[in-house]
């Protein structure tokens, strides 16, 4: 028996009519024989955990860079609680969880080292710019396997793609992580935040945590809740107002009271220009790059693009490292 034809079968009579079903998949770039045991987007879930890239999130920075401390999120452990949330709503709507597994594990596979600190620091030197979630997509698309790629399908590379910026992701799975995300990292940031030291609980604005609740735990229930209570059999994902707007209130204090608060801003001043230099470095040494990335250049890739793609891909403990080698 094909197990795969059977799970496509109960995802056509089990999931919601708005799901994106995995028989009914756009493909991929380079087309493969489907695989006996699993669906499409099973498939592409493994071979994003199965990449290096993914590995490679546990030594990068979520907002605090080298913490002292082992109960602060990386960028790995942001990923997972992207993942539990979208999964949750969407296996709550009845939509292709597989689908949103995949989105969710993979949405920040092109993030740099030191958090968004490096990505502005990447966005200010490279030609075109610098922005992470264009640049997962390169890393499943273009760097993973040695230049080969993930060849993943169009469904979960449009997910990737669109969990951030102004465009808008093209299945409600994609939809599921974009607000997951946001989700995710408002509150854990919270969290991680208090035990810095940098605020206190009772810092958070009043009018948001009437609103959404006085702890880590009531406001991920709320905020899960609203949006499977509005989204319920229907072609969007959507939130009520005062619970958005309440979301995106307690968005904006962290900005002001954290994200750009003293201590940090002790960090940007240490690290601000750790990967420009990096990048500058290897566009004037061009041929000290693996040879990974060489050849990369040698199949038409643009140089600036290859150098960006190999600083972007450290972690902070090797940036650091190659830092010290080449600057002292």
């Amino acid at each position: 028996m094909e197990i795969r034809s059977y799970l496509e079968d109960i995802e056509e009579k089990n999931l919601s009519r708005y799901a994106a079903k995995s028989a009914a998949s756009a493909g991929r770039v380079r087309y493969e024989e489907p695989c006996d045991l699993r669906t499409c987007f099973q498939r592409d879930r493994d071979r994003i955990i199965h990449s290096k890239a993914f590995r490679r999130l546990m030594h990068k920075t979520q907002a605090f860079i080298s913490p002292e401390g082992d109960h602060y999120r990386t960028r790995l452990t942001h990923t997972l609680e992207v993942s539990q949330i979208a999964r949750t709503i969407s296996r709550s709507l009845r939509l292709n969880e597989d689908l949103t597994e995949a989105i969710a594990l993979g949405h920040d596979l092109g993030h740099t080292p030191f958090g968004h600190l490096g990505e502005d620091d990447l966005n200010d030197v490279v030609p075109g710019g610098f922005r992470h979630n264009e640049q997962s997509v390169r890393v499943v698309q273009k760097i993973e396997k040695n230049g080969s790629g993930l060849n993943l399908t169009y469904e979960v590379m449009d997910g990737i793609l669109n969990h951030r910026g102004s465009g808008s992701p093209g299945t409600l799975e994609g939809k599921v992580v974009q607000l997951s995300d946001k989700i995710a990292y408002i509150n854990h940031d919270i969290d991680d935040a208090v035990r810095a030291g940098i605020i206190t609980y009772d810092d958070l604005p009043k009018d948001c945590t009437d609103l959404l609740g006085d702890t880590f735990k009531k406001r991920i229930n709320c905020l899960i809740r609203n949006i499977i209570t509005n989204s319920m059999d229907k072609d969007d994902i959507l939130m009520d107002k005062d619970i958005k707007d309440g979301m995106y209130k307690l968005r904006a204090f962290m900005f002001d009271n954290v994200y750009s608060s003293s201590m940090l801003g002790e960090e940007r001043k240490k690290y601000r220009v750790f990967l420009s230099r990096i990048y500058t470095y290897y566009i004037e040494h061009f041929d000290e790059l693996p040879d990974e990335f060489l050849n990369m250049y040698k199949n038409g890739e643009p140089k600036e693009r290859v150098a960006a793609d190999y600083t972007a891909g450290m972690t902070d403990r090797f940036a650091l490292r190659v830092y010290g080698e080449l600057f002292g």
